[in-house]
């Protein structure tokens, strides 16, 4: 008789593929129609496995989990429960590391905005943003579920680790470069204070990673949300501004920005979530925005520079840093870190541009 630890040990040899195609095998399927999709940035990999009569989708993990404090589980049963649409999980095999669950297609916001029109893209981005205010919406119930996304935030640490993440990625792995000690000093001085103004900023529960990557259209033409394991707590400002700025590769009209603010206070005061004064918003808003965009740069550096990934992120970093120094001069804030990422855009101007915020 085999010891748990050492059946555990024994599958985790095998490739995902592999304890995937185990897996389809134990339930009756054919193995050979499992389908390999398109890599994220994390070490999940994601299959789709023929399922009954129709198709799911398999994410497997590098390690066995246990169901009942899995993050992607516990925050499926909080989205679940708050109705929000996130797909129902089919089955689970923990020793695996395998989670089984239901299968939205293909179609990525991000791709039907490629060939949608103005009307359409219009439509669906006011979905989106509505549905940020419908995971606000269940803040309270994440503390009386006692829920994982409950227990984390974007504190200081968090928040200052992002921006520690971007300084070593963007800098040293993409460029190359060594600051020099008083500037890397008085950089990291200026991002503390972007760390420690929003991690005092009041709280609400986010999905963490709001993009137009990570919503899916179904063939009904709803909008349903995916890779909402990391959700936890943080500024009011932090979804809109994921789905709004994360991966731009053109700098967003002010007006439209403005537009969406106005709206997302709409939505969220048609919730009877507490009122935001619209220039508080405004102002955490552009401080999110310097360390939301900063964080997805040092992602898309490290996914460029170090994982080989550069084909699927490289050109999203210069928008972002645009996007950053736009707000920063907002704010008329962060001097030596505007002075520094425009030396490395070609040094741009962005300070005309405010007098239109």
């Amino acid at each position: 008789m085999h010891h748990p630890s050492q059946i555990t040990s024994n599958a985790f040899r095998a490739s995902a593929r592999e304890r995937l195609a185990d897996y389809v095998r134990r339930r009756g399927g054919d193995a050979e129609n499992v389908l390999a999709l398109t890599p994220d940035a994390s070490t999940r990999e994601y299959f789709r496995i023929p399922w009954k009569n129709s198709q799911a989708v398999a994410a497997v993990y590098p390690e066995p989990f246990d169901p009942e404090i899995h993050p992607f589980m516990d925050v499926t049963r909080l989205f679940a429960e708050a109705k929000l649409p996130v797909p129902e999980i089919l089955d689970v095999d923990p020793l695996n590391g395998i989670i089984v669950q239901e299968d939205f297609g293909d179609r990525q916001l991000r791709r039907v905005f490629e060939s949608a029109s103005e009307d359409e893209r219009e439509t669906y981005l006011e979905q989106a943003v509505s549905l940020i205010a419908d995971v606000q919406s269940a803040t309270r119930l994440a503390h009386e579920r006692h829920s994982i996304a409950s227990r984390l935030a974007f504190d200081e640490v968090k928040l200052s680790w992002e921006l520690d993440y971007f300084v070593e990625h963007f800098f040293k792995s993409l460029r190359g470069e060594t600051l020099k000690h008083g500037d890397e000093a008085q950089l990291r001085a200026e991002l503390n204070d972007v760390a420690a103004e929003l991690s005092a900023r009041p709280r609400v529960l986010c999905h963490r990673d709001f993009h137009t990557s990570n919503l899916m259209v179904d063939a009904k033409g709803r909008l349903r949300v995916i890779d909402y394991q990391d959700a936890r707590m943080g500024p009011a400002s932090y979804d809109l501004v994921s789905i709004l700025l994360d991966r731009r590769t053109t700098m967003p009209s002010l007006a439209e920005v403005r537009e969406r603010r106005l709206f997302f206070l709409e939505e969220r005061r048609a919730r009877g979530l507490d009122p935001i004064d619209p220039d508080d918003f405004a102002y955490e808003f552009r401080l999110m925005t310097v360390q939301r965009c900063l964080k997805a740069v040092g992602t898309f550096s490290f996914q460029t520079a170090v994982a080989g990934r550069g084909e699927t992120y490289a050109h999203f970093i210069n928008p972002m840093l645009e996007i950053v120094v736009q707000a920063a001069e907002w704010l008329d804030r962060f001097p030596l870190l505007r002075s520094t990422l425009r030396e490395r855009l070609g040094g741009a101007d962005y300070s005309e541009r405010k007098n239109n915020s």
